[in-house]
């Protein structure tokens, strides 16, 4: 009996070795980080919306290049699946003429494609509030869906770049009627994406940034992360600080999202004039197995601590926190804190998972606030 479970011991311990060596292999390290290839919509074209209850025509797919109502009868008339010039479509029209317009640009989590899971409820959600203003345009990143490339850090916030930059350039829609929604891996790309948009020379500042399910960085993601809430990654090692630390030198993608926006904040913070350069939201569910809120706690005291000249401390954070927050009871908690010069509110939910949580009302509600008073 001991020896047979000696065998198993030395068996489990040897496989789980030998996935450990293998996730220093870059390819393989992508695959988990992104699962691009993991598509989840097998035998399904997404070039059909149809196939998810959207209207004939409600939603217009088109290529997006990159560097490297009272319409209802026109969109009937409409040819559906991709078009080959968007720019042609009355839904692009509707968007680039109607000086009232709202954009939301939208980023989605690893795995899957612009069609899978929750996504395409949660597309509803966006423009909930004013679904007669509220238009959405979401990208499958390089590498996953049809869009051809390799997903990195690098290339994924290139196509974050080109899709605001058409949205600005293109569509006509200034930064101040967009808002940026991402969850789980788009948040990361989000917030990329801000940061260097508010780093240029003359700084490119959105409505409002709207985060569910944020990571820290990879590294904190990977210590945590369980696959499909049960297979751990690195949660056995975590408990050996040194080693953990010396495997982490092999992680090749980083995506520091605590860090990143908190130099976001404090770009924005050093900014001229008095009126609110910055609105972020960061939505997290307590029972989302896949990245657990704590990176919530994280990410949100990263960027309050970036708001203040002296700082603060992460324990000092929390007692503020206990004395503010608005309890809902089995709705959850939210937290305001009013920066200077933005807004930053963490919302915490009891329930909602990973993914299903973006389709939910608390998700409608972050998008009209991010708008702020244009609805």
């Amino acid at each position: 009996m001991l020896k047979a479970l000696f065998y198993a011991l030395a068996i489990s311990t040897a496989t789980y070795s030998f996935l450990l060596a293998a996730l220093t292999i870059p390819f393989l390290q992508n695959q988990v980080i992104y699962l691009n290839c993991v598509t989840l919509t097998w035998f399904q074209d997404v070039n059909v919306p149809e196939r998810w209850g959207f209207l004939h025509n409600q939603v217009t797919p088109f290529n997006l290049p990159t560097p490297d109502g009272e319409h209802e009868q026109d969109l009937l008339e409409e040819p559906s699946g991709l078009a080959p010039d968007i720019t042609d479509r009355l839904g692009f029209k509707l968007l680039r003429d109607d000086p009232s317009s709202l954009l939301v640009l939208y980023f989605h989590g690893a795995a899957g494609t612009l069609g899978s899971g929750w996504r395409p409820p949660s597309y509803r959600a966006m423009s909930a509030g004013a679904p007669d203003r509220i238009h959405t345009v979401a990208i499958d990143y390089r590498g996953f869906g049809a869009s051809t490339g390799i997903p990195s850090e690098e290339g994924l916030l290139k196509d974050a770049i080109s899709l605001a930059e058409w949205a600005m350039n293109e569509a006509g829609i200034p930064p101040s009627r967009i808002v940026l929604f991402a969850q789980s891996l788009g948040t990361a790309v989000s917030i990329s994406l801000a940061d260097y948009m508010a780093a240029k020379p003359d700084p490119i500042l959105f409505s409002g940034i709207v985060l569910v399910a944020p990571f820290a960085n990879v590294e904190l993601l990977t210590a945590t992360y369980r696959i499909a809430g049960t297979i751990p990654i690195l949660d056995p090692i975590a408990r050996f600080p040194r080693l953990l630390a010396w495997l982490n030198t092999f992680i090749l993608t980083k995506w520091p999202s605590k860090d990143t926006l908190a130099e976001f904040v404090r770009q924005c913070e050093s900014m001229p004039g008095d009126t609110l350069k910055y609105h972020i939201a960061i939505i997290h569910a307590e029972d989302d197995y896949d990245i657990p809120w704590t990176h919530s706690e994280q990410v949100f005291w990263h960027a309050v601590n970036a708001s203040l000249p002296e700082g603060i401390s992460y324990e000092e954070l929390e007692e503020r926190k206990e004395t503010s927050r608005m309890v809902r009871g089995a709705g959850g908690w939210v937290v305001d804190w009013q920066a200077p010069r933005g807004v930053i509110r963490e919302e915490i939910m009891k329930y909602g998972l990973h993914d299903r949580i973006m389709s939910y009302p608390v998700v409608s509600s972050a998008v009209m606030r991010a708008f702020g008073n244009q609805v």
